[in-house]
Parts: structure tokens; sequence; C-alpha cells
């Protein structure tokens, strides 16, 4: 196995990770935190959105079986990007959206993807998804780790939430 990791913040990370645990050829997903200037953040200080982490997910994924550019499709699939205060219910610094690259060829990957993407979305609205380069992952406390399993009664009703707001917004 040829085992590569890509790291994108999209809102709640309890969002994130089901989106990306669904499919063969991802081996792990992470909820952490990513982007800040706090060592060792907890979830009470990045939620208050005053350490600059964003709440992010570490995918880990054999690069035999599934792409960079898959991991983009999947990600854009579930976020607005265009969206610069948060996503969906939630609101703040820590719930905006960014691709941290670990190489050049995930960084141009992303800048492309991105390009596309301009000419499918409304042009009154600019891509607000930031391409950053990685810095400190701090893995998030073990009860935020595959919270859509954990908690699945919970993590519906984020679901519902999200999808009556993504709805709301299509309008």
């Amino acid at each position: 196995m040829n085992i590569n990791t890509a790291y994108f913040a999209g809102g709640c990370f309890w969002c994130m990770t089901k989106p990306f645990d669904s499919y063969d050829g991802i081996e792990k997903v992470t909820s952490g935190y990513m982007g800040g200037t706090v060592e060792n953040p907890t979830y009470e200080e990045v939620k208050k959105g005053e350490t600059g982490h964003l709440e992010t997910v570490k995918v880990e994924y054999d690069v035999a079986l599934f792409s960079y550019h898959k991991l983009l499709e999947i990600f854009f699939s579930v976020i607005d990007p265009t969206d610069a205060e948060g996503q969906y219910q939630d609101r703040g610094s820590q719930y905006r959206t960014a691709i941290f690259y670990t190489n050049e060829d995930q960084r141009e990957t992303a800048e492309q993807y991105i390009e596309e993407l301009k000419s499918t979305i409304n042009r009154d609205k600019a891509i607000a998804t930031q391409i950053l380069p990685v810095s400190e992952f701090y893995e998030a406390e073990e009860y935020h780790q595959d919270f859509y399993k954990k908690n699945p009664e919970r993590f519906a009703e984020e679901e519902q939430q999200r999808e009556a707001i993504k709805q709301q917004q299509n309008k």
C-alpha cells in the first residue's frame, strides 16, 4: 500500500468524517485542528474561535485506489465554497473552509480544481475556500473521533439541519 495524507477544513469535523470514511481506499479519517497559533488546543478553546485553528480532517488514503482529485470532489460536494463565515449552521472562523496541501502536486491540483469550479458557480460569488500549506495537525479529543458512528442520533440531527440550510440557500 502507498498511503498519502490530505487535510481538509470544511466546517464541523463531525460532518466531514463520514463523506470520506465511506469509500474503499480511504484508510483512516481523523478529526482535529490545524492552522492556529496555540499548541495542543482543546475543543473548548477552538470552538470559541480565538485560537486561529480550523476544524480539520486528516484523510489517509491509498493512492493506488484513490486519487487526490477524487478527494477534492468529495470535499467540494459537502461544503459551500463561497461561504467565508463558516458552513451552514456552524458559524465562526473555526468553521471556515480550507485545503491544507502537503506537497506541490496537491497545491496545483487544488488550484486547478478551484479554477474549474469557478465556472460552475454564480459569478457574483467568490470562492472563499483557501489553499494553505500544511501546518501542525492536532488530533481532536477521542469523543470527536468517528462521531457519526458513536452518536448516530445526534449526527442525524446535525445532518438534517445542514440539509435544511442547504435547501434554503438553493432557493
